[in-house]
């Protein structure tokens, strides 16, 4: 995607001022060549402005920019989702729905419901981008035990596999995957290395024996207790650990195991495009374009 300017707030609201606006730019980011029908790919069609639909010419599926995407039958302006996709895509501790509330003017439940959406897109985003090189792996622990709940792997919190991979150059961190689990043992370490992890790939990991089989499926797995002391070993990786902490506990108290792969998605569709700031209102967008919608209903049970 292009480079773009750096953009204030109030420029953008300037931008994307009218629903017009809006659309305009949602068109241009879907087809970017010209429109092309989501049912027969044909490259030419009608234009029906008074109802904001494109009619394909040869065989008049009608379509608008939001068709078949997570804005698709809402209700709610253009220009709010252009808010919300903008608050999630640049704010860094994340945005609750209490807050969304506020600042664009819904109830609470749209709210939380639009924010939903959006980090299905940003799951969906990542879902297929596998790790690669030097991967730090390890597991963590997110949310308050119940009252004399067990600490560690025996936890009643909600258990998650952490990996990121890091750059051949100096090691600095690359690209983050996070993934709730219900158990972490070796058959659900391998099937998260087999979803997420380059064949061949080096995966770091502490002592646990939950990982040496790694070892069969691909990979060269390198295990290093942690009593052994070394503080550089998995750094970067408990860094993230405890930004995506802070994130979860500081903007939302704290969450339940039910969405929380949605929340752990948000923050690493964050990280993994911190060095295109400029870009990432158009990268959600993009891939909010790209995402299927998705039902109060589905979200809620």
């Amino acid at each position: 995607m292009a480079q773009q300017d750096p953009i204030s707030f109030f420029e953008f609201t300037q931008k994307f001022s009218t629903e017009e606006a809006c659309r305009e730019h949602l068109f241009q980011l879907r087809w970017p060549n010209g429109f092309v029908c989501p049912k027969c790919s044909h490259n030419e069609c009608y234009s029906l402005k008074t109802r904001h639909i494109h009619e394909c010419k040869k065989c008049h599926y009608q379509a608008s920019v939001t068709s078949g995407t997570v804005m698709d039958r809402t209700r709610v302006p253009l220009r709010k989702w252009f808010w919300a996709i903008y608050f999630m895509s640049t704010d860094k501790r994340g945005h609750s729905a209490l807050q969304l509330q506020k600042e664009i003017g819904v109830s609470y439940s749209t709210a939380w419901f639009m924010l939903h959406r959006i980090r299905k897109a940003m799951i969906e985003k990542d879902w297929d981008y596998k790790l690669s090189g030097i991967v730090e792996t390890d597991e963590a622990f997110f949310g308050a035990p119940t009252h004399g709940g067990k600490r560690g792997r025996g936890t009643e919190k909600t258990k998650v596999i952490v990996s990121v991979s890091l750059s051949d150059d100096d090691n600095n961190p690359l690209f983050a995957k996070m993934e709730t689990a219900k158990k972490l043992d070796a058959d659900t370490i391998n099937a998260f290395a087999e979803n997420n992890v380059e064949e061949g790939s080096v995966i770091l990991s502490d002592g646990s024996s939950s990982y040496p089989q790694l070892n069969q499926r691909g990979y060269k797995h390198i295990g290093k207790a942690n009593s052994e002391g070394d503080k550089e070993y998995l750094k970067w990786l408990h860094t993230i650990i405890s930004n995506a902490k802070s994130f979860i506990e500081g903007t939302f108290h704290g969450l339940d195991e039910k969405h929380m792969d949605l929340y752990l998605a948000e923050f690493c569709y964050r990280f993994n495009r911190r060095f295109w700031p400029d870009q990432i209102f158009n990268r959600l967008a993009s891939a909010c374009l790209r995402c299927a919608r998705i039902s109060y209903t589905e979200l809620t049970l």
